[in-house]
């Protein structure tokens, strides 16, 4: 049971940032529910799917010790349909759920707390060690887009962290395409460790981390990780299986290197890509002495071409890309310039901010 009064927004806010964890379609009834539970000081919310779990503090003002179990999604449209400034009076027991905001009323179904499905968390050896939340947020901000989407290859749906004494990596790929950030970082975590954190962790964590301030206590153990700042807590299970040998993919820096201004070269990829086949997405690029032209066509016999200027003096070159590939790399970052390089038209193109050296991006070529 449980008894609180508060701000509406000291309650719209952590449910908000839990509610990711919800899935709309649920196997087991409970999993649609969030967890209120007040120790007497401050609230705690807590949401799972059984893969991820996340929980978010907020203000307890004086809210006694207890614990309700209430529909999530519920929940959060009735607060956010409510006025900024009421406050909100919740009175829950196992079954029902009393909420009151000014002349409005409403009664939820509740659930028992103790049949709440606590997401169990490894009791083995573990590593923990603190970060700052802006290395992490731009590790992840850099390299998530790559991530596959339900591939059968399943270690492949998610994000690779690694990290080292003095280095912290994260690499993702789809088999197609592969984004690479490393940040130097002073880690008492003795040999270098590999996880690989699944997507669906990622996003939330990327929710999470945008705008984030502060340090995170990072725990990792042989079957999940769990980061921690103090108002939030993400816990997720890890994907068991061993992530490619990236070093392999990353091409070195070619003879043949354009840099290009990004703007002008994203503006033009996305009109070329307006005629490219809704498919296969294939673009041609052709570079030469301080040019680049892109080229693009689709079944209908349409087609695109668009010049800008380069600065190249390699050889003359023409090979095909995914444009979306492309167009997420200039999307992601946000130097003024772009670093190009290709070897032949058989190979994997690098593309790099100039201003980091420590991110890569690897594109595979594609016949057109």
């Amino acid at each position: 049971m449980i008894e609180l009064t508060l701000p509406r927004n000291d309650l719209l806010n952590p449910l908000q940032s839990i509610i990711g964890a919800i899935e709309r379609r649920q196997t087991m009834p409970m999993l649609a529910n969030v967890l209120i539970r007040s120790d007497g000081h401050d609230l705690e919310l807590t949401a799972t799917d059984l893969e991820i779990t996340l929980r978010a503090k907020s203000p307890g003002n004086g809210a006694a010790e207890g614990s309700a179990v209430l529909p999530a999604r519920k929940l959060l449209d009735i607060c956010k349909n409510l006025p900024d400034d009421k406050d909100v009076q919740i009175q829950a027991d196992h079954e029902k759920a009393v909420i009151k905001a000014g002349k409005s009323r409403f009664t939820l179904v509740c659930l028992p707390p103790e049949d709440f499905p606590e997401q169990e968390e490894d009791k083995g050896a573990s590593i923990r060690f603190t970060l700052d939340s802006s290395i992490l947020a731009e590790l992840v901000a850099h390299t998530a887009f790559s991530m596959a989407h339900q591939d059968v290859r399943y270690y492949l749906n998610g994000l690779m962290l690694e990290l080292g004494a003095s280095l912290i990596r994260a690499v993702a790929t789809d088999g197609h395409r592969l984004a690479y950030a490393e940040s130097p970082v002073s880690l008492d975590v003795g040999e270098s460790q590999q996880v690989i954190v699944p997507k669906k962790g990622v996003v939330e964590l990327q929710r999470w981390l945008d705008g984030d301030e502060g340090e995170l206590e990072i725990t990792l153990s042989a079957n999940s990780i769990r980061i921690e700042s103090a108002t939030r807590t993400l816990v997720s299970k890890l994907i068991d299986g061993r992530f490619p040998d990236y070093n392999r993919v990353i091409p070195e820096l070619a003879d043949n290197v354009g840099v290009l201004d990004r703007v002008v070269f994203r503006e033009a990829l996305q009109r070329a890509a307006i005629l490219s086949n809704e498919k296969y997405r294939g673009i041609r690029l052709i570079l030469d002495q301080d040019s680049l032209t892109l080229q693009a066509h689709n079944s209908e016999q349409e087609e695109a071409q668009e010049e800008l200027p380069m600065e190249y003096d390699g050889a003359r070159l023409e090979v095909g890309f995914n444009v979306q590939y492309l167009m997420d790399i200039c999307n992601t970052i946000d130097n003024d310039t772009l670093e190009l390089s290709i070897q032949d038209p058989n190979s994997s193109a690098l593309l790099r901010d100039p201003s980091k050296p420590g991110m890569r991006y690897v594109v595979m070529p594609m016949r057109l």
